[in-house]
Formats: structure tokens, C-alpha cells, sequence
């Protein structure tokens, strides 16, 4: 291999294409693949993280939002709120960090849910959980990458949200069990997962129709 694909390799990620398998959250997703071709590039530094953190907050607000436009069979008032509530925070969350971003804030980006069974239950929590699971560690991950103090602050107030997001969800596929922050979650030291940006970008991509570059960072 030569230098100049050791290095086009290392530092450009596509969110698109299949080349291996990740395990997130339990379930086995497509890999990212491989390319120098640009597109939306999330930037440097600072920026960069914010704008992988927009990214992330555009696919979980399109999810939620398309999730209450079309609620699966026999979705109960209770859960509708909870969705509902969940929806407007990430819609909250999107639109903190695209303000925050300024000029900087990467396009919108269009998402791809079709492997998502909207109509069923299981199929929408499970897709959330996944959701929940990989932004909480993305965050998680993420944190060491800012240097400005009051950009890792907010980090912290939107990840304590995605937390909560996170344990609604799994209480809803699973009422009252330990599973709420279970042994997937959570390591032997009572910690959270801490996921890398390569290895949460890998398992977002197949949602994500639009190749979104990350040059610097990653």
C-alpha cells in the first residue's frame, strides 16, 4: 500500500458503501467504506466534533420525527408522548448545535430509514435503542476532542439527555428489567460505553444517504 492510500484511507470516512460488519447495541450493521470522494466534510477541531455531533442529532431527529408522523399499531398514549418528547429533544438538540456551528454547520443531510419497519414495534425500538446507545457513546467518545471548555459543557448537558432517552427506551422493549444499563452499556467499572467517531460513523452510515467526509478528526 502506498503512503498516499495509507493516509487517504486513515483520514477520509464516506458513509456510504459495505465493506465489513460493527456490532452495535446488539445488532450487526453495515461498515463504512473507503473513499476520497468529498462531500459534506465535518471540518477541523472544535468544529469538526460539533458538526459530528450535528450529524448525529439530524439522524435522530429525522428518526423520531418520522417515528410520530407514523405510529406503529397499537402505539398507546403513553408511548406516543414518550416519542413525542424524545422527537422534540433532538429537534432541540439539532437546531443548539446548528446555531453553534454558525456558517461552519455542515448541510442537511438526507437519511435513509428504509431498513426500519415503521409500522412495527419492535422494529422502531429497536432501531431507537440503537440510536440511543451509539449517540450516548459517541458523546462519550467525542468529549476528548474539545478543547474549548463551554463547547464540552453543553456536550455534557445534551449526552446526560440522550442518557435518559436512552433508558426510556429500553424500559418501553423491556419494563422493569436490569436491561436499562446493562452489561452492553456498561463496563465492569460501572462506566459507559466510549465509543470512537470511526466506529459510531461505521454504524450510523447505513442510515445516512448523504457521504459526509471526516478529513481531520477521525
Amino acid at each position: 500500500m502506498t503512503d498516499k492510500s495509507k493516509i487517504s484511507r486513515r483520514h477520509v470516512l464516506k458513509w456510504t458503501g459495505v465493506s465489513a460488519t460493527i456490532m452495535v447495541a446488539g445488532a450487526v450493521l453495515p461498515n463504512f467504506g473507503i473513499s476520497a470522494a468529498l462531500a459534506a466534510d465535518l471540518g477541523e477541531g472544535d468544529f469538526g466534533v460539533l458538526n459530528y455531533a450535528y450529524a448525529l442529532e439530524q439522524l435522530e431527529a429525522a428518526y423520531y420525527t418520522q417515528v410520530v408522523d407514523n405510529p406503529y399499531a397499537d402505539m398507546s398514549d403513553a408511548e406516543m408522548q414518550i416519542l413525542t418528547d424524545i422527537r422534540d429533544h433532538e429537534i432541540d438538540h439539532r437546531d443548539f448545535l446548528k446555531g453553534a456551528l454558525g456558517e461552519k454547520a455542515i448541510p442537511a443531510l438526507e437519511v435513509d430509514f428504509s431498513a426500519v419497519d415503521f409500522s412495527s414495534r419492535d422494529s422502531v425500538l429497536e432501531t431507537a435503542k440503537t440510536f440511543e446507545d451509539l449517540g450516548v457513546s459517541a458523546y462519550n467518545g467525542a468529549g476528548k476532542l474539545i478543547k474549548n471548555p463551554d463547547y464540552l459543557l453543553q456536550a455534557g448537558r445534551i449526552v446526560s439527555v440522550e442518557a435518559r432517552h436512552a433508558a426510556a427506551i429500553r424500559d418501553l422493549l423491556l419494563p422493569l428489567s436490569v436491561a436499562f444499563a446493562g452489561p452492553d452499556v456498561i463496563d465492569g467499572n460501572g462506566l459507559d460505553v466510549a465509543r470512537e467517531p470511526a466506529e459510531v460513523l461505521a454504524a450510523a452510515g447505513p442510515f445516512i444517504k448523504t457521504d459526509v467526509t471526516a478529513k481531520s478528526f477521525i
